[in-house]
C-alpha cells in the first residue's frame, strides 16, 4: 500500500529525478563504452533539427520519417545543448503520470489508487529508459492522454484539436476515430433495436457535440497536414504518413507477419499481402469500438493493443503505446492482483522467450529467423491472453460524468 501521507508531487519529483539520473548515466555509457545508451532516433531527430536551423527540409536527413513539428522542437539540440530533447521528451514523460493520476482523480477513484495507477507508469523501467534514452514516444503518451482529459471535462472544441494533432504526429491514434464519435452519439434507448442494422443508423447519424467534434478535428488536421505540405511537398507526405501505411519492413520484429514478409519479400503478391495484414485489425478495431464507446479509456487501450499486436510491424516501443492507458483501465477490472501479476509475468516471459532468438541473430551471426517467428507467434498469444483476460473482467464504468458536471 502506498503511505498515507505520500503526495503526487513527491512521486513526480521521484520519477523526474530517476529520468535525469538515467539521462546522465546514458552520456557516461556513449563515452565509454562500444554499446551506446543513447536511441539511434534521437540523433535522426538532431540532424534533422540541424537541417531546420539551416533553413533546409529536415527530410534531407536520410529516415526521418515523423512530421517536421518534431524537428523544429528539437532545434534547440543544436543551439543550447545535445540533452535539450531527452529532457523535453522526460518532462512529457512525467505530465503524462501526472495527467493519469488528474484523470483518475477526477472519476473518484481516491487519492492513494489514483497515486499508485499513476506509479505504474512514473516507475516502469520501460518508459524510464525509453524516454532517457530519447526516443520522443513520451509526446504520444502525453497528447493522448491530454486528448482524454479534456473530453472527460467535456471540453469538445480543445480535445478535437489536440486529438487532431495527435493524429498528425503519429497516425496511430486515428483507432480511436469511431470510439469517440460513438461516444458523443445519441444515447442508447431502453428497449433494445430491432436490428444492429437499426442501432448503428441510430449512433451514426451526427449529434452537435459529435458534428462539432469532427469538423474540428478535420480542420486542425488538414490545417496542419497543409501548412506541413506547403513547406516540405510530397517529401513530407510519403515521410511521415505513406511510408508508415505501405512499408514493409522484413527486419526482425516481434510481429507475426515479420516471417511471412521476409520470406516474400521478393513477390509480386508482397504488397498486397503487406496490406491484407490491416484487414483482422480493421475488424477487431470496429468491433471493440463499438463495444466500449461508453468508456474512452478502456476503448482507447484496447484499440492500441489490438493494433500493436495484430500490426505488421511491432517493436518494444510500441508497448509504451499501450502501458500508458493501462493505469486509466485498472480501476475498471475486477482481477484479482494475484491474477493481474500471473498475466504481467506472463507477458514478460513471452517477451524474453523472443529477445533470446533475436540476440543470436543480431549479435552471434545465427540463423535464427525461424525460431523467431515461432517465439512471436508465442507472445502474440500470449497478447491474446491478456486482452481476453482483462476483457472478462472489465466491469462498466460511466466515465467522465463526474467531471461534466463539474465543468
Amino acid at each position: 500500500m502506498m503511505p498515507p501521507k505520500l503526495e503526487i508531487r513527491v512521486v513526480l519529483g521521484l520519477g523526474l529525478l530517476i529520468r535525469m539520473i538515467m539521462i546522465l548515466y546514458g552520456e557516461w555509457q556513449d563515452r565509454t563504452s562500444i554499446v551506446k545508451y543513447t536511441d539511434v532516433d534521437y540523433n535522426v531527430f538532431t540532424d534533422a533539427a540541424e537541417y531546420m536551423t539551416q533553413g533546409v527540409s529536415p527530410y534531407n536527413r536520410s529516415t526521418y520519417r515523423y512530421t517536421p513539428i518534431l524537428a523544429w522542437m528539437l532545434q534547440p539540440n543544436i543551439t543550447v545543448s545535445p540533452l535539450f530533447g531527452k529532457v523535453l521528451f522526460v518532462l512529457f514523460d512525467v505530465l503524462s503520470g501526472y495527467l493519469i493520476y488528474v484523470l483518475l482523480m477526477s472519476e473518484n477513484t481516491g487519492q492513494t489508487r489514483s497515486i499508485l495507477c499513476a506509479s505504474i507508469w512514473l516507475f516502469n523501467p520501460l518508459p524510464i529508459a525509453v524516454s532517457s534514452r530519447g526516443n520522443a514516444e513520451s509526446i504520444m503518451s502525453f497528447l493522448v492522454l491530454l486528448t482524454l482529459r479534456l473530453f472527460q471535462q467535456n471540453r469538445i472544441l480543445l480535445g478535437a484539436a489536440i486529438y487532431a494533432l495527435s493524429v498528425h504526429v503519429k497516425i496511430y491514434p486515428m483507432t480511436y476515430c469511431l470510439a469517440l464519435y460513438l461516444y458523443y452519439s445519441r444515447k442508447e434507448e431502453n428497449s433494445q433495436p430491432s436490428s444492429m442494422m437499426c442501432w448503428l443508423q441510430r449512433k451514426l447519424w451526427p449529434t452537435n457535440k459529435n458534428f462539432i467534434m469532427v469538423l474540428v478535428a478535420t480542420l486542425t488536421f488538414v490545417l496542419l497536414t497543409g501548412l506541413c505540405y506547403q513547406k516540405y511537398g510530397w517529401d513530407f507526405l510519403h515521410e511521415t504518413y505513406l511510408y508508415h501505411i505501405t512499408r514493409r519492413d522484413i527486419r526482425h520484429n516481434f510481429s507475426v507477419y515479420f516471417y511471412m514478409l521476409y520470406l516474400s519479400a521478393n513477390s509480386p503478391y508482397s504488397g498486397a499481402l503487406g496490406l491484407a495484414a490491416f484487414l483482422p485489425q480493421l475488424i477487431l478495431l470496429v468491433v471493440c469500438s463499438i463495444k466500449f464507446h461508453r468508456d474512452p479509456p478502456m476503448s482507447f487501450f484496447l484499440n492500441t493493443l489490438i493494433f500493436v499486436t495484430f500490426n505488421k510491424v511491432c517493436t518494444s516501443q510500441y508497448f509504451l503505446w499501450y502501458l500508458s492507458l493501462l493505469p486509466l483501465v485498472l480501476p475498471s477490472l475486477s482481477m484479482s492482483i494475484r491474477r493481474g501479476v500471473s498475466l504481467a509475468i506472463l507477458w514478460l516471459l513471452g517477451q524474453g522467450l523472443w529477445l533470446l532468438p533475436a540476440y543470436l541473430l543480431e549479435f552471434e551471426g545465427l540463423n535464427t529467423f525461424l525460431l523467431i517467428w515461432l517465439a512471436g507467434m508465442v507472445f502474440f498469444l500470449i497478447n491474446i491472453v491478456v486482452i481476453a483476460a482483462i476483457v472478462d473482467s472489465y466491469v462498466y464504468n460511466a466515465w467522465g460524468q463526474n467531471s461534466q458536471k463539474r465543468a
